[in-house]
């Protein structure tokens, strides 16, 4: 199997993950855990400069374009799932791009940050190579600056989420180290999940007690925040929506 093919199995397995608790409470959840946070994970985990990318330092406006903000099926900001890095990396001259290594389960991330501030992340394979030619699967983002069409991103209240979105059910499972997650009645798109913290930690659901291996509620703490945004790839050339006609990478 070649690394792409290792690539592809690995993010339908996580987009499994995800659309299963989108949908289901037999399956279980993939996000961020709260004492772990993508935050943290970038500041203690080893970083490693990828050759090619320009220093941030050259960045002449502190503030995004809107388009380049925006959450949507499709990818974060100017980042799109189905790009390549090196494509990537031309639209964000001034961007650093740095590796970090471990990040999650099974993943690797690369930290995309521009003006001194992280704006996402590329997610891949664990303990394997990621040039410029692969590419992009899976995104991750704890930057509030980022948000769906509906004003909904890292840091947003669920209570304020299920305005957009409708009724808010939160879920974790023991067995997937309890990372927990919230779905809405209306999510934006398959492709996007809402972390929200660890559910046999510091949860934002308020649950039953004891709790079983997997845990579902609709009920949450009123300051329960989002914490992070997830977009995983829907298919296995990833080719971007705006590019119908783009070639397989």
């Amino acid at each position: 199997m070649n690394t792409r093919a290792i690539h592809y199995y690995l993010f339908a397995s996580l987009l499994t993950v995800l659309a299963g608790c989108n949908k289901s409470p037999t399956s279980s959840a993939l996000s961020v855990d709260e004492d772990t946070s993508v935050s943290s994970s970038a500041s203690s985990t080893a970083s490693e400069s990828i050759p090619g990318a320009s220093p941030s330092a050259s960045a002449t406006s502190s503030t995004p374009d809107l388009e380049d903000v925006i959450i949507s099926p499709e990818g974060i900001g100017i980042a799109k799932l189905g790009m390549t890095l090196g494509a990537l990396k031309q639209a964000m001259p001034q961007a650093e791009f740095a590796v970090k290594s471990p990040f999650m389960v099974d993943f690797d991330a690369i930290a995309v940050t521009q003006n001194g501030t992280t704006q996402f992340y590329i997610l891949y394979l664990a303990s394997s190579p990621f040039t410029d030619a692969d590419t992009i699967q899976g995104l991750l983002t704890d930057n509030p600056e980022f948000q769906t069409a509906e004003g909904i991103g890292s840091g947003s209240l669920i209570n304020q989420a299920e305005q957009a979105y409708g009724r808010a059910t939160l879920s974790f499972n023991t067995q997937n180290e309890s990372r927990e997650y919230v779905r809405f009645e209306r999510q934006p798109a398959p492709s996007i999940s809402f972390a929200t913290g660890n559910g046999s930690q510091q949860s934002a659901g308020i649950y039953p007690s004891p709790t079983g291996g997997f845990n579902e509620t609709q009920q949450f703490q009123a300051d329960a925040k989002i914490q992070s945004v997830l977009l995983v790839c829907l298919t296995d050339n990833c080719v971007p929506a705006s590019s119908p006609s783009s070639p397989q990478g």
